[in-house]
């Protein structure tokens, strides 16, 4: 190179330099949205979930046109072709058969208070209910808790939760009510509350709802079985989709002759990736449940049938057709994993008097490790959300009975489970009040979010533990 030559390179150099400089800026600021865009959706799953455990404070609506309305209030908005607004009050579950929820125009109220006696009862079977107690039975005589403090009525309450007492309530419009002891869940007095005294409620009502089972058409109670269900599906989802995918990717690398059916292969692997999802939802009802499972029926379980065994949606053909679903973002980047080795690694296995398959098992693979792993990562985020494939191959509305158990064979994968994917459509779109169960969507949201973020995390730690063992294999 002449002297004369090094300008005329960096003034190419500085000119390529602020040729990319707008690609630059627009790819920081494309990172920088997306990045924002993903914490201003976590504040709002977390700040609109957190909200349905809060404890919200009870009004008192005095009503000149009918009785005093006790209840939660979670909406105000004009009245349509009027001067004027209206409430929508939660009411709680007053009557088994009537709507929680009514509206309430403003210019019809005559007063509006919080009063601090008002207690927050969950019960078991007919949801929440706002009233005033008028005393509580232990077994052997009533005591009257109308003269008591707020205080000393919770405890009092608190005391024969779960026992075969009763307690007495009177509603807002004045009729009694008796509430059997065992019905009863949790009560609280929100009117009442210290603010440590609020966020103690709100974590313990957090904590039952991880940990408890749905009930009341799954508008109450907690989410447990959905996070076991979600949990193993991606496990068992997992476990027989890496093998597959790694042996595909292997062999269209590694072992199959380059030419037009190699070819053909790997367009159809690419276009498989863009199938929609319910596509696969119906060739695993057609394949796996009906096909494979009736079959299996006929040569194990004839004595069962017309009554089917593996024959019907369940655990295992919900997680073949998943795996069958993320099968080629597995393949694709296994394959590109592979494709990065140096071949020189594997002449120099083979020249050290290694096997082919030794110096595959040994070497490429492990020096592809990160691109198995950032395959699963992919496919383990896209099965966890994907709802439409499951209605038609294993989850079920309801379903509080876990698939594993202490018995043989301990995990049973012939039973329909729970999916937190299913059960925010549920909540969401087939919910009779959304209103009351806005707040419980938010939260089943960002709890589904979580756990993406926890599997990812493990993933991504375990191939940062590769990258340093085996990054020094691969191409930079």
């Amino acid at each position: 190179m002449k002297p004369t030559d090094v300008p005329e390179i960096s003034g190419a150099l500085r000119a390529g330099v602020r040729r990319a400089e707008p690609m630059v800026w627009l790819s920081a600021g494309a990172v920088t949205l997306a990045l924002m865009l993903l914490v201003g959706l976590l504040f709002l799953l977390a700040s609109r979930g957190f909200s349905h455990f809060w404890p919200q404070p009870l009004i008192l609506l005095d009503n000149v046109e009918s009785k005093a309305q006790l209840g939660i209030l979670l909406d105000r908005e004009p009245v349509p072709y009027a001067q004027d607004y209206r409430l929508l009050l939660h009411l709680g579950g007053e009557d088994f058969f009537d709507s929680p929820l009514v509206w309430v125009e403003e210019a019809t109220l005559r007063a509006r208070s919080t009063p601090q006696a008002a207690l927050a009862i969950e019960r078991r079977d007919q949801g929440p209910l706002f009233a005033f107690a008028e005393g509580v039975d232990y077994g052997e005589a009533r005591l009257e808790l109308s003269d008591w403090n707020v205080a000393d009525q919770v405890a009092a309450i608190r005391k024969v939760r779960g026992t075969a007492g009763r307690v007495y309530l009177r509603l807002a419009s004045g009729r009694p009510v008796t509430l059997p002891a065992s019905d009863l869940i949790e009560v609280s007095s929100p009117n009442a509350m210290s603010g440590m005294a609020r966020i103690r409620h709100a974590f313990s009502a957090l904590g039952r709802f991880v940990r408890e089972a749905p009930r009341r058409g799954n508008v109450q109670g907690g989410v447990f079985p959905a996070i076991v269900g979600t949990v193993l599906l991606v496990l068992l989802m997992t476990a027989i989709v890496a093998p597959l995918g790694v042996l595909a990717a292997v062999y269209l690398q590694e072992y199959a002759q380059r030419g037009p059916l190699t070819r053909m292969v790997r367009i159809g692997v690419n276009n498989l990736a863009g199938v929609p999802s319910i596509v696969y939802g119906v060739f695993g009802l057609g394949f796996f449940v009906y096909g494979l499972g009736g079959s299996l029926d006929q040569l194990f379980f004839s004595d069962s049938l017309p009554a089917p065994t593996l024959g019907a949606p369940g655990l295992l053909w919900a997680a073949l057709t998943m795996a069958l679903l993320t099968l080629p973002v597995v393949i694709v980047s296994t394959e590109e994993g592979l494709a990065r080795v140096p071949r020189n690694l594997r002449e120099g296995s083979l020249a050290l008097g290694a096997t082919r398959a030794e110096a595959l098992f040994r070497v490429v693979l492990p020096a592809a490790s990160q691109a198995v792993l950032t395959g699963l990562i992919l496919a383990v985020a896209r099965a966890t959300g994907e709802v439409a494939p499951l209605i038609l191959v294993g989850v079920a509305k309801y379903a509080p009975g876990l698939p594993v158990s202490s018995e043989f064979p301990f995990l049973h994968l012939d039973q329909q489970f729970m999916h937190l994917g299913f059960y925010i459509y549920d909540l969401g779109f087939q919910s009779p009040s959304i209103e009351t169960a806005e707040g419980l969507v938010f939260a089943t949201a960002l709890l589904l979010v979580l756990i993406v973020l926890l599997l990812n995390l493990a993933a991504v730690m375990l191939r940062s533990r590769l990258r340093n063992a085996f990054g020094t294999q691969e191409l930079r």
